[in-house]
């Protein structure tokens, strides 16, 4: 009796997503920033100008080329190139230069892309962690592009590498309530800004993975863009820890002990992302995994909570459910994580592995690179499923499904941060 109430009552609980009236959202199209060539900075270049600012210790310089050795990244990542000066000019100034550059120019992409009318947004989210100026960053944007004088703008900050996603959930639930509408989303993060000039061990991991980079997505509820959309939204879902002490303090920015803003990375932040995580697939597989695999995800819970047996828990099977898999490029142990959590193979992995080689850690925008890297490679068919995963300070685990409503050629694909050099990767190692 016990377990046919449990089953019941997953059963029922599940039914809102399958039933719900909500408009739908398509994603028409999206662009990723490609920085000039001039911008490239190996590791050898790292190091470089980091012992040019002469602000870190030989034990730090050291400490910074062995995080960069096992980092996974490669040695065509993108900087700024106020940083790629010696010296180095941070400012305020430069912070926003380097943050528009972005942002204007990938706008720029997307509507060449799409052909829509900046004058035809009616929804505008912008995303940056840890640069915030004022007027604000979709300020910037409005009055670059001229856009509507009433335009629904958000502008997001501190919330870290998964607030792209959440900016995607805003316009998605924008969306649901303003009907015949675009909304643009944009997603950026500043290095000039998070650039930290310390000794603090725990503080010099953000230097050497963060990255210059930036996405733009434009998102549609309007039928008639049905027919030359890339994708469907399905599903966007946020889980937060933040209640957890220990989840809410493993990123943290601060002053360092003599006074140096920085980000600290604390040594629980892997063990924190795995149980963001798993918070994040206990709700996301009820609306996703086939009812076979929901109930052997609740038989064995049943049998270990109610019944006290002692059996393992049962992990689902997403690989039933998605095709392809953009898990945020936070670093390579991030991603080692979520693959051993989540049973996915190495070509499921690709995608982010190599965006983490190829760009860093972009922030928030790493899984549009990846979705990019998917569509260069020829691997997106019609019908074909995609789960994006975002972790970010706070602490959170977001995720966005998108299906995709056409195959996507990459012989006739537009511009593509990957197009001009995919048949280098994958890269081993």
């Amino acid at each position: 009796m016990t377990i046919y109430f449990f089953l019941t009552a997953t059963v029922l609980s599940a039914t809102p997503y399958f039933l719900g009236g909500s408009r739908k959202v398509y994603l028409v199209n999206y662009a990723c920033y490609k920085p000039e060539p001039d911008q490239m900075c190996s590791k050898e270049m790292y190091m470089h100008f980091a012992a040019a600012t002469r602000a870190f210790t030989e034990e730090s310089l050291a400490l910074q080329k062995k995080i960069l050795e096992r980092s996974g990244l490669g040695n065509k990542t993108y900087a700024p190139k106020a940083l790629l000066e010696i010296p180095a000019r941070r400012s305020v100034v430069e912070a926003r230069k380097e943050t528009e550059t972005v942002m204007f120019a990938v706008i720029d992409e997307l509507l060449k892309k799409t052909g829509v009318n900046p004058g035809d947004i009616q929804i505008l989210v912008v995303n940056s962690s840890v640069f915030n100026p004022v007027p604000s960053l979709s300020a910037a944007v409005v009055n670059h592009f001229k856009l509507r004088g009433n335009i629904l703008s958000y502008n997001l900050g501190g919330m870290g590498c998964s607030a792209g996603l959440i900016s995607l959930s805003l316009a998605n639930d924008l969306l649901q309530v303003n009907g015949n509408s675009y909304a643009l989303v944009v997603s950026t993060e500043n290095i000039n800004t998070g650039w930290y000039v310390g000794n603090n061990a725990s503080m010099l991991l953000a230097n050497c993975l963060f990255r210059t980079g930036g996405a733009a997505v434009l998102l549609s509820n309007r039928s008639s863009d049905h027919g030359r959309s890339k994708y469907q939204i399905l599903h966007t879902l946020r889980t937060h820890t933040g209640a957890d002490d220990q989840s809410y303090n493993c990123i943290f920015q601060e002053l360092d002990e003599k006074g140096e803003v920085g980000v600290k990375l604390r040594r629980e932040l892997i063990a924190v992302a795995g149980e963001a995580l798993k918070a994040n697939i206990t709700l996301l597989g009820r609306m996703v995994l086939p009812l076979s695999e929901q109930l052997l995800f609740l038989a064995t819970s049943i049998a270990r909570k109610v019944l006290k047996m002692n059996v393992n828990p049962y992990i689902p099977d997403f690989k039933l459910a998605f095709e392809h898999f953009c898990i945020h490029t936070g670093g390579k142990a991030v991603l080692d994580k979520v693959q051993k959590s989540l049973d996915l193979t190495d070509r499921h992995m690709e995608p982010s592995r190599m965006t983490l080689y190829r760009f860093g850690n972009t922030s928030s925008s790493s899984v549009w690179y990846e979705l990019a890297y998917s569509e260069a490679k020829g691997r997106i068919q019609k019908g074909d499923r995609i789960w994006q995963i975002g972790f970010g300070s706070g602490f959170k685990c977001n995720s966005a499904v998108l299906r995709a409503l056409r195959n996507v050629d990459p012989t006739k694909q537009e511009i593509n941060p990957w197009i001009d050099e995919i048949d280098e990767f994958p890269v081993s190692g």
